[in-house]
């Protein structure tokens, strides 16, 4: 017997046949509520609480002697961990390491990739890439004497959601010296080609670099074999690392033991660090892209998340994340085409990532709705609605849910009991 794909029935079909589905249960997750902002900030597994208990123990049981003792060793936390998330951004150990948060990575990376010389000033990126992102490069524009309005160069999107790699391609000058872009793009999803805009840098002599906040742990990388130069993301989205999780980033084998930008103690060569000496000795991985002392306890409960993903295996959630994220559009053309939705996301498996990208006119108010009806969307302004299926935690009858609760919401215009403008946190 064919089932309706409209039915629940449809829905608990496919979660039978779901082979990642016994993860769910890895998960905490409270009764009647359908989490749908995973890329915003994903849930607290089981595994990640003992892995933080853990080292809050060891905190407790040795004191100051943890650095080195017990199951998870702190001096060489940051750098297991780089290792443990190697696999999912296609790269080698050493290339990766876990430290800072997103904004102060892309720092550190710019104040070593960017040397701006004659002729050779400018830093490319879009529009449409994360404010902070672009924040930091402005920044680091001015600390070298430079105006932003003539030394950054921002793509222009099309249709305000997407963007085109030719264009990106067409902005790469000889006057370009650094390139940052997203690996996902924040609001619509959309997946860029990295590979090729990374050959497309490479041939004009431009360092290219990605921000992979949206992409790390949703879709399959290959930094290492495309040749991307360098590349930054936070730990608490996809990778369910905690509320302000340490963050990571990526630093080709061809540049390792290129001195950082910004040095601090703990990017040492780990056997000379207590040394002490005045002259650092950077390590010659991208450790030496480590500042200060390292978070332990915002580190920790990475630990025990990294270790699902590996059991999981990106290629399966990546696999399971395009069916739910297609299931989810399906019902929704289905379900509320008449009441005034259009998808802001790549409707192609390809370029879409981890996430569907509802516009609407009164998507504000939407999204307070959802919220009272046990649905946690994530409202972009003016009138976006973002919806992650994470593919660990979320079942197709989740889906399903989703979907049906929307229906009611805009059949029955429970929206209009509220203000159509964001909250202080949206």
């Amino acid at each position: 017997m064919t089932l309706n794909l409209l039915t629940r029935n449809y829905a608990e079909q496919l979660d039978q046949q779901d082979q990642l589905n016994s993860f769910k249960n890895e998960f905490y997750i409270r009764d009647g509520v359908y989490y749908m902002d995973g890329n915003s900030l994903g849930l607290l597994s089981k595994r990640s609480e003992q892995t933080l208990l853990s080292l809050l123990n060891s905190w407790k049981e040795h004191g100051i002697d943890g650095w080195t003792k017990g199951e998870y060793p702190w001096f060489y936390l940051s750098e297991k961990l780089g290792e443990m998330c190697a696999p999912l951004v296609g790269a080698k150990a050493e290339e990766v390491i876990m430290t800072g948060s997103t904004t102060s990575n892309l720092h550190q990376l710019l104040a070593t990739f960017y040397s701006p010389k004659e002729g050779k000033t400018k830093i490319l990126a879009d529009e449409l890439n994360f404010p902070s992102d672009l924040y930091a490069i402005q920044s680091q524009i001015r600390l070298h004497g430079f105006e932003t309005d003539e030394h950054l160069i921002l793509v222009k999107s099309e249709d305000g959601h997407t963007l085109a790699e030719d264009r990106i391609i067409e902005a790469m000058n000889d006057e370009v010296a650094v390139i940052v872009l997203p690996s996902i793009l924040y609001r619509s999803g959309q997946i860029l080609d990295m590979k090729k805009l990374t050959e497309a840098a490479h041939q004009k002599g431009i360092i290219i670099g990605f921000d992979l906040c949206h992409s790390v742990g949703a879709i399959p990388h290959s930094l290492h074999d495309i040749g991307v130069d360098f590349a930054f993301w936070c730990n608490y989205k996809h990778l369910n690392g905690g509320p302000g999780a340490v963050a990571g980033l990526f630093v080709h084998e061809k540049h390792l033991g290129k001195t950082p930008g910004l040095l601090g103690w703990f990017g040492s060569d780990k056997t000379k660090q207590f040394d002490l000496d005045i002259e650092m000795t950077p390590a010659t991985t991208a450790g030496a892209y480590q500042l200060g002392t390292p978070h332990v306890l915002s580190l920790a409960p990475l630990y025990g998340s990294l270790e699902l993903f590996n059991e999981a295996g990106i290629d399966a959630i990546r696999e399971k994340s395009i069916k739910l994220t297609n299931y989810m559009m399906e019902l929704i053309e289905t379900e509320v085409s008449d009441y005034g939705f259009t998808f802001g996301n790549p409707s192609d498996d390809v370029s879409r990532g981890g996430h569907i990208f509802l516009v609407h006119e009164e998507a504000a108010r939407i999204c307070k709705a959802l919220k009272e009806e046990g649905v946690i969307p994530d409202f972009r302004a003016p009138n976006g609605i973002r919806l992650a299926p994470v593919a660990l935690y979320t079942s197709y009858t989740d889906v399903w849910e989703t979907v049906q609760i929307l229906k009611s919401i805009m059949v029955e215009n429970k929206y209009k009991r509220f203000e159509n403008q964001r909250d202080v946190i949206a």
